[in-house]
């Protein structure tokens, strides 16, 4: 596996490489330290399998340099690294495309969690970002949206256990392991939440959820008992 980790200060690259062998004995980290620097290494053949990028790099501003990688390399997996993990930085950088947003004070297991999360296809969302999510957002206007259940977008019981795991990032197998189901029977489901939240992906669904005002407190699913059978629905 081969990583590149866009970040200004020398010292993070190195942190990160020990920390990474965790995740890939063979995994190779690449740094760079501007932008331009980071483009140059994502074109070429074959391209990193992940990139790291702190959003404070030297020149760039906000959410700049994730537009610029995501407008460069649209296919290749980005994950944000930042010290300023609030909740609308989060959402603009989900928006932008991001696979994962890891806050810098993230721990260790945290990292790596975030990072196997992301190569498997899931998205890392940090909780304290989305703390609440069945809070009312608020809309351009400044108004808060009117919040809406599962049932009110149509989703079964199931479903709405399905869309509690994917807000929450987790991939089809780990969905299969928390609900006991096969994983053919949980990619039905993941695929009707997305259609029922009217977007193509998870990372949109995060959003989405957001936008709605979508209560989850009541989506979580039920702990089975020890030796109890799952429902297979």
């Amino acid at each position: 596996m081969r990583i590149l980790v866009v970040d200004d200060h020398p010292l993070i690259p190195e942190a990160l490489a020990t920390t990474l062998t965790v995740l890939d004995a063979g995994c190779v980290v690449e740094s760079a330290g501007d932008l331009e620097a980071a483009l140059r290494i994502s074109e070429q053949d074959p391209p990193p399998d992940m990139v790291l990028l702190d959003l404070g790099l030297p020149g760039q501003h906000g959410l700049s340099a994730l537009s610029a990688f995501r407008e460069a390399q649209p296919a290749l997996p980005v994950v944000v690294l930042s010290a300023d993990a609030g909740r609308d930085r989060v959402l603009s950088a989900l928006e932008l495309g991001a696979m994962g947003f890891i806050p810098k004070t993230a721990r260790k297991e945290v990292l790596l969690n975030a990072l196997r999360l992301a190569i498997s296809g899931g998205v890392y969302v940090p909780p304290d970002a989305l703390h609440h999510p069945w809070e009312l957002p608020a809309t351009a206007g400044g108004a808060a949206s009117e919040a809406c259940t599962p049932a009110d977008l149509g989703m079964t019981e199931r479903q709405a256990q399905v869309c509690a795991l994917l807000l929450r990032g987790m991939t089809n197998k780990l969905i299969c392991k928390e609900l006991g189901l096969a994983e053919g029977t949980i990619k039905i489901h993941v695929s009707a939440v997305l259609k029922l939240l009217g977007v193509p992906n998870r990372t949109q669904a995060v959003l989405a959820a957001h936008r709605l005002g979508l209560r989850t407190e009541r989506m979580r699913p039920r702990i089975r008992a020890a030796g109890e059978e799952p429902a297979r629905t």
